[in-house]
């Protein structure tokens, strides 16, 4: 088959299409041809050196993928041949053919085709995991989100707003502002302009956020902690802007709050599975109910994925941007 593969660390440019070995499902995994993969930051830092696969994964990139189920390996008797399925991965999806983790697979929600059910896996089950089940935001309560206008901050809006929480994002650029606001944010920051900490404030009556979902890092923890509410929590999954940064314990445990920092793609297969089943079961039917869509900004041939690289990295996409890697059988 052929793979979309990392030359040497570099930029965009190093990406190529290269004939690769094809993937073979071993027990209880899935092979899926794949007709769409989505691009992640985690591709672009990968890409440059910064993030290499886990043992075992395939070394090219690609976190998730949609596609039809291709062939079964032993054990394997929820699906079934020709099912249209949507994939977390560990790596491998810019590629025809990528190999699963049966309880990695999830069935398309209604409504959704199989192009645009590439942009769902990762940013559906990152909210989800760090939002609800470690931020525990629950209905009435305030969750900033970072990067309102990305592929997590899109999705991040409407899962706060479909269990009734408030909430606020940060953006860069007025475009970006208007796209969250339309996407249900009750306030919307451009952080070129405005100190986000302040307008939370304002927006609070003094309370700040019970939640924050933060992909900047180092840069925003000081800021965040004075962002957050009593009891608040604070989740960093991102580290856009450094890794090191000193934490004032005194003004954490004054508050009583919490500090997390996760990741998704080194978890073991049992516990990315458990995420998948919740966000099936949770997150699939606000989809299916168009009250939670995807957010494509652009869907891109896999030919030229070096552009997605580079239009990712230019930081101007609302959404998820999507490499179309075969058209739908």
């Amino acid at each position: 088959m052929r793979a979309v593969v990392i030359s040497e660390p570099g930029p965009p440019e190093v990406l190529s299409i290269q004939e690769v070995d094809d993937p073979v499902p071993g027990d209880n995994e899935v092979l899926v041809n794949v007709v769409a993969a989505g691009v992640n930051r985690a591709d672009l830092l990968q890409r440059k050196g910064h993030y290499p696969p886990p043992a075992g994964a395939p070394p090219w990139p690609g976190l998730e993928c949609s596609g039809q189920v291709a062939a079964l390996g032993a054990g394997v008797t929820e699906w079934s041949v020709g099912d249209e399925v949507a994939a977390l991965l560990t790596g491998g999806g810019y590629a025809e053919q990528v190999v699963v983790p049966a309880g990695q697979l999830m069935p398309l929600p209604s409504g959704v085709d199989v192009v645009t059910a590439a942009a769902l896996p990762e940013v559906t089950c990152t909210v989800w995991s760090n939002v609800f089940d470690v931020g525990r935001l629950a209905k009435g309560e305030m969750l900033l989100v970072h990067g309102g206008g990305s592929g997590i901050g899109t999705m991040a809006i409407q899962l706060g707003k479909a269990v009734g929480a408030h909430v606020i994002v940060t953006c860069g650029s007025p475009r970006k502002v208007s796209a969250s606001l339309e996407l249900g944010a009750d306030v919307a920051i451009n952080y070129q302009e405005s100190d986000f900490v302040e307008e939370v404030r304002r927006a609070t009556a003094g309370r700040g956020a019970d939640v924050i979902l933060d992909v900047i890092g180092a840069k925003y923890l000081t800021r965040n902690i004075d962002a957050l509410a009593r009891r608040g929590r604070l989740v960093v999954i991102g580290m856009q802007v450094g890794t090191k940064a000193e934490l004032d314990l005194g003004r954490l445990m004054g508050k009583r709050a919490s500090v997390h920092a996760t990741t998704l793609r080194p978890r073991p297969v049992e516990e990315k599975s458990a995420i998948v089943r919740s966000v099936i079961d949770h997150v699939w039917p606000w989809v299916a109910s168009g009250q939670v869509r995807p957010i494509v900004d652009r869907i891109v041939p896999w030919t030229d994925a070096a552009a997605a690289h580079r239009a990712m990295e230019a930081g101007d996409n609302i959404g998820k941007i999507l490499l179309r890697i075969a058209p739908a059988l």
